[in-house]
């Protein structure tokens, strides 16, 4: 996905109201999808992790939390997910060691590390072949403007730094849908980064018509010391910016910070690059779990990367929900 205009995240200007009757058609297709009944069940509890922005607001560290989640209440859960950037179109259970990025997503790839991952084209497949092979839950990543399955408890995922932008749809803002309209069909909000952004959007956002999450990306102690190190960091994520301040935060030396596309290919004209300007400026390179998952495996010995987990300021909300879900 390429890089979202600059205007979509400030107060509504020229662009977005010349844009905005394309917006209004944009949500009415929205609308007119959601609109369909028979939504399926799959005799198994469904969580969908969603979001109303198109792009990246922390889906994928939010899905590796409610998976671990579950897993410490016993409960087996299975991923669900379109496999963006691959080409698969399952339903495939995801094998890390087998499947390349290419075939089944970086983010599936990277989620098959803390349980069973599905890629299906078609969510109702992928939801039916976990649950017939074993899922005690399913996890929808995204999926919350697909009318086609039943959600048991649907979390709309959002950075708060950014929060709904300046709440247009497409191609006026960053919006699949309306605000209020989407969030009448969810059953909370879960707004992730730290507590700066955490006030701006509670001040944007004042009066949510759900329960209001908030929990923020936090790196794993490792027990690497990152203090120092001259770093070349890429990024292929929703907002690289938030990655690059991270390894700020740990003390790492960002001498040249590389922003890529969401999901961008790792070309081997890129790559060669990105090791040459390394080598030239006496740096080591640095990227993101997610990235990682896209490299070829004779380049990943190559790259460092730095890992984090979500962390939930106050889960009470949450748990409540999870566990009314397993009574």
């Amino acid at each position: 996905m390429a890089r979202a205009p600059g205007f979509w995240f400030r107060q509504p200007g020229p662009w977005s109201a010349a844009l905005a009757p394309l917006g209004a058609i944009y949500a009415a297709g929205t609308a007119r999808r959601l609109s369909r009944g028979g939504r399926a069940r799959v005799g198994v509890p469904v969580i969908c992790v969603g979001n109303l922005n198109a792009g990246g607001t922390g889906k994928t560290p939010t899905v590796i939390a409610l998976v671990q989640r579950l897993s410490d209440r016993g409960i087996r859960a299975h991923v669900v997910s379109r496999g963006h950037g691959g080409t698969e179109k399952g339903p495939l259970r995801v094998d890390p060691l087998r499947h390349a990025a290419a075939r089944v997503g970086d983010e599936p790839r990277l989620m098959a590390a803390f349980g069973p991952v599905w890629v299906a084209d078609d969510r109702v497949t992928g939801a039916r072949a976990a649950s017939d092979t074993g899922a005690q839950a399913v996890i929808l990543d995204d999926g919350f403007q697909d009318p086609a399955l039943a959600h048991d408890l649907s979390i709309v995922v959002v950075d708060a730094a950014k929060g709904w932008g300046n709440g247009r749809c497409l191609p006026a803002g960053p919006l699949r849908e309306p605000v209020a309209t989407g969030l009448a069909r969810a059953d909370m909000v879960l707004s992730i980064g730290g507590g700066h952004a955490q006030r701006q959007f509670a001040a944007r956002w004042p009066a949510l018509p759900v329960p209001h999450l908030t929990a923020r990306l936090q790196p794993l102690k490792t027990g690497m010391d990152w203090t120092g190190l001259r770093a070349l960091a890429f990024a292929g994520i929703g907002h690289p910016e938030k990655f690059f301040a991270t390894l700020a935060r740990e003390g790492v030396e960002i001498v040249r910070a590389e922003a890529l596309a969401d999901h961008q290919p790792f070309s081997p004209r890129l790559l060669t690059r990105l090791e040459g300007e390394a080598r030239m400026l006496g740096a080591q390179l640095v990227t993101t779990e997610k990235d990682a998952a896209r490299l070829p495996d004779d380049f990943r010995g190559k790259v460092l990367t730095l890992p984090a987990r979500l962390r939930f300021d106050d889960p009470a909300e949450l748990d409540r929900r999870l566990d009314a879900l397993f009574d």
